[in-house]
């Protein structure tokens, strides 16, 4: 039995296109032979559909988009995932399922289990998980097919009680398929394939896995569809960030050495690099914009974004707006037209002083006898973000935000200043990992400027400001930012790592009090295991951590 993965990008909501794209990859996997095509869990809507999946007419044009994809499953099967009705009154009005199409009909329908309910996922708020549990045959094979996380319950610490491969392997299956919406950061990958051996080693079977690519706002799907041995041994591992459709034979998986060769392993760096630039090409496309402006500091946060931006969009499609005040430095204006030059990307160059001096006039008279201070910076960076949206409204640019995690994290930023944007593209990139994707991408030639890169970072927003004037070291904020957000370990665990007490307990209090500022923020690119968003949870006027 010969069996194709079709790792395909999928558009939320956009059944034309998806329907469109299925069909035309069934097409191509009949010509390579395939007995099988295999698409993701709910390839015919996009994932994650969220409250699209609460209207009827939605889910009727998944059943429709079903039936047009089932007239050309002929001397070829496909497995596509989509939502259905739950016939019952009882439970959820829904399931997340997976149709197996053979001769132009529905033959069978499986229906996820385990409905993951954590992080970015919300699995149950919709869907009614699967009890029944039935294996597929065809053509002579009994196929366990299984949908994304129904493979996930075989750590030490199970997240459910039940385990659909332990009902399935009853039947003695002679293969596994899975099929997956699995969200990238850069440490998942590793993760999955642990968790598809284990599956693959426990019931001894070959392992057929597809992953959907692309980006739907901030989730970012990387691809890299695998297949594995009865052993475990992966066999074949698919590309990342890309669309791909690879056909694989199930007797040579089990019988042939290194037919397959696996890829190597990508540098954390060089993923969350390929993962951002993926993010922001979708973003654009799917909503159906092209043109993207962001203010250029001369700093190398805006200066990590506008290379991206100019990767993933076209330099011709990028413009960056240089907005000098009275307290930038010179070196800062010329790091700024040197990454221009290097990039090629359009630039205005428009200074701030007359509009934050005009406010200063306006405010003078409540502010009467009061010492410039924090306020007088902000109306800057909000002179700026002013600038930045009219050159959006105008010319109809998209405007990207530049600010990264460890910013976001400890409130360092202006609400409605450089705050602003449509979408957060490096906030979820801690600032030591900025310093790393900046040799990255300058790792052929000199895109970001040298200087931008060695000088002391600082908003310049008063005489001779630094960042470390108000935070700590990089070094070391980023290390408790970690543990405290990715590791989510409370100031005593922090502390009993050997970092400073009073440091500590002054970070997470940051942290804590600019969740306010983090509700207003853009949807931020996700490429870490816990990003801020959708995926971190936080009351705004919670006490804990203070």
């Amino acid at each position: 039995m010969k069996i194709a993965l079709a790792q395909l990008n999928y558009h939320v909501g956009n059944f034309e296109n998806n329907t469109k794209h299925i069909i035309e990859n069934i097409s191509l996997a009949k010509q390579k032979g395939a007995d099988i095509v295999v698409f993701a869990e709910l390839a015919i809507c996009g994932y994650p559909a969220r409250d699209f999946l609460e209207y009827t007419d939605f889910i009727l044009l998944c059943e429709n988009a079903a039936q047009e994809i089932a007239k050309h499953c002929v001397d070829i099967a496909c497995i596509v995932g989509l939502p259905i009705k739950n016939p019952l009154i009882e439970g959820k009005d829904l399931y997340n399922a997976a149709y197996f199409i053979a001769d132009g009909k529905i033959q069978n329908i499986v229906k996820k289990a385990l409905l993951p309910t954590y992080d970015v996922f919300d699995e149950y708020r919709y869907f009614e998980p699967n009890t029944k549990f039935e294996c597929v045959n065809y053509r002579g094979k009994k196929i366990a097919l299984t949908i994304c996380e129904d493979l996930w319950n075989i750590n030490d610490n199970p997240l459910y009680v039940s385990c659909p491969m332990d009902e399935l392997i009853k039947e003695s299956p002679d293969v596994m398929i899975n099929i997956a919406a699995s969200p990238f950061n850069y440490r998942h990958d590793e993760d999955r394939i642990q968790v598809l051996a284990d599956n693959a080693k426990k019931y001894k079977l070959p392992l057929f896995y597809v992953n959907q690519v692309g980006a739907q706002t901030e989730i970012i799907f990387d691809g890299g569809s695998l297949v594995f041995d009865e052993t475990g041994e992966v066999k074949a591992e698919m590309k990342y960030f890309e669309e791909d459709l690879q056909v694989f034979d199930l007797d040579e998986i089990q019988n042939v050495k290194n037919k397959y060769p696996a890829p190597e392993r990508a540098s954390d760096i060089s993923q969350i690099h390929d993962g951002l630039i993926l993010g922001i090409q979708d973003y654009f496309k799917k909503s159906g914009f092209s043109k993207a402006v962001l203010g250029l500091s001369g700093g190398i946060d805006s200066a990590i974004v506008c290379a991206l931006a100019c990767r993933a969009l076209g330099a011709e499609n990028v413009m960056a707006v240089l907005m000098p005040s009275k307290y930038s430095s010179d070196h800062s204006v010329k790091d700024a037209l040197d990454l221009v030059k290097n990039i090629g990307c359009k630039h205005e160059i428009i200074e701030i002083k007359e509009a934050a001096n005009a406010f200063d006039n306006m405010l003078a008279k409540p502010f009467t006898g009061l010492a410039q201070n924090l306020t007088e910076e902000n109306i800057q960076a909000r002179c700026r973000g002013i600038i930045l949206m009219a050159m959006s409204n105008k010319f109809g640019y998209i405007l990207l935000n530049t600010s990264n995690k460890s910013e976001c994290a400890v409130g360092y930023g202006t609400l409605y200043g450089d705050m602003c944007g449509a979408i957060g593209v490096i906030g979820d990139v801690y600032k030591t990992q900025i310093f790393e994707m900046a040799r990255y991408i300058n790792r052929d030639s000199e895109i970001i400027p040298e200087n931008t890169i060695v000088k002391p970072p600082s908003a310049e927003l008063r005489p001779d400001q630094k960042d470390s004037d108000s935070l700590p070291d990089y070094d070391i904020l980023d290390k408790i930012l970690f543990q405290h957000i990715e590791m989510q370990k409370g100031s005593k665990a922090i502390i009993a790592q050997g970092f400073d007490e009073a440091l500590v307990k002054r970070i997470l209090k940051m942290v804590n009090l600019a969740e306010f500022k983090r509700y207003q923020t853009p949807p931020i690119l996700r490429v870490s295991p816990k990003a801020f968003g959708m995926g971190r949870r936080m009351p705004i006027v919670g006490k804990y951590m203070d």
